[in-house]
């Protein structure tokens, strides 16, 4: 067995991140009673939200922005979209979708399946994400995901972030993990697999989406069902 430490990624690899948001801003639109505030299209506005966090989670990752101004700004330019300015519904949705979105269950099909798979098989599971402390914890706990990990390394703990070489350094010291006996899981080309080949660790792309991308990471799968002829 190659492999002993098998690091993940959370959201859209394992925790349905998509599913999970839209379920949580649809219930927002109802509570906060917008469509009374002239958002007459959810659907539209689900669509310009996801656009503006894509863009603003790009420019925290980079270090341009701050946590708070990505949780804010996400809602108040998908209200500006709408000409509603209004900076307090905005920090009210923020504060509200926080609370909400770490409760939430939907999980990638065969996730549990595949994690009591490589449990059984002695692998050490870990986690390194670049969600927010409290948050990726309160997902975890809620979704039933908690025990199958170890050690969860998230880029507020490490003080870095995916795809920065410090958050994978920061992983292998805390795990106590040499780089060719650990691998990358993740679905995002970026931050998951670039950050990994820079740190020196092998890696799986999960291709949920089934996209085509220009590099070759060291394995691909389309489902975490595959994972399973891997490991």
């Amino acid at each position: 067995m190659k492999y002993r430490h098998l690091f993940f990624d959370l959201d859209h690899t394992l925790w349905d991140f998509e599913a999970n948001a839209t379920a949580t801003l649809a219930e927002l639109y109802t509570s906060l009673e917008l469509e009374k505030r002239g958002i007459t299209d959810f659907n539209q506005f689900h669509k310009n939200y996801l656009l503006h966090n894509e863009k603003l989670w790009e420019r925290y990752r980079n270090g341009f922005i701050r946590q708070e101004e990505l949780r804010v700004k996400r809602m108040s330019l998908a209200l500006l979209d709408f000409k509603i300015a209004d900076e307090d519904l905005a920090r009210e949705m923020s504060v509200r979708f926080l609370d909400l979105l770490p409760t939430r269950t939907i999980l990638f099909p065969h996730t549990l399946d595949l994690l009591r798979y490589l449990q059984n098989k002695n692998y050490e599971l870990h986690l390194i994400t670049n969600g927010f402390e409290k948050t990726q914890h309160s997902k975890l706990k809620h979704s039933g995901l908690s025990d199958f990990f170890k050690e969860i390394i998230t880029s507020e703990g490490s003080n870095s972030l995916k795809p920065h070489k410090e958050i994978f350094d920061f992983a292998l010291e805390k795990t106590k993990a040499s780089k060719n006996e650990s691998i990358m899981i993740g679905d995002n080309i970026e931050a998951d697999i670039i950050g990994a080949m820079n740190a020196g660790i092998d890696q799986v792309f999960v291709n949920h989406l089934k996209i085509s991308i220009n590099i070759r990471p060291t394995f691909t799968v389309h489902s975490l069902k595959e994972m399973e002829t891997i490991f």
